[in-house]
């Protein structure tokens, strides 16, 4: 009997840990390959677990297409530097992602540029340096 209880609580173990490491999985995006779009924001949602954009890209037909964009949570993201409130709807930006294996139109976010020129990532590794080496802070804004 209590050999039949450990097996079913490690079962049940098993079986959770497996989700845990599934959803933070990046074997959907090709981290081979780097895509750049050039769009305007619909939606920025700061929300966890990850923060998520939504990005109007014009296609060769004349038409725009709707592009998925995950991101970093929050919490890393404004590690980084950034606000919830620093992208918005309307703005005009350069982002870049490496984008989905299945062709659809998304990907896993990397950097922006916003209309001002700013660059932001959501890594230390790949955050735009200032002249001391350190990640560059937005204008006006101090790190968390």
């Amino acid at each position: 009997m209590r050999a039949t209880v450990i097996v079913c609580v490690s079962a049940i173990l098993t079986g959770i840990a497996g989700t845990a490491v599934a959803h933070h999985s990046y074997a959907m995006f090709d981290r081979e390959k780097t895509t750049e779009l050039v769009g305007t924001v619909k939606e920025f949602r700061w929300s966890n677990p990850h923060a998520w954009m939504e990005l109007y890209v014009s296609n060769d037909q004349g038409g725009q297409d709707l592009w998925g964009i995950e991101m970093n949570s929050p919490n890393n993201l404004a590690r980084m530097g950034w606000k919830s409130t620093i992208v918005k709807p309307g703005d005009k930006v350069t982002v870049k992602i490496h984008p989905l294996r299945s062709g659809e139109k998304g990907g896993s976010f990397m950097a922006l540029t916003l209309p001002s020129g700013q660059t932001l990532s959501d890594s230390p590794r790949t955050q735009p340096k200032d002249g001391k080496g350190a990640p560059a802070a937005p204008a006006g804004d101090k790190y968390p």
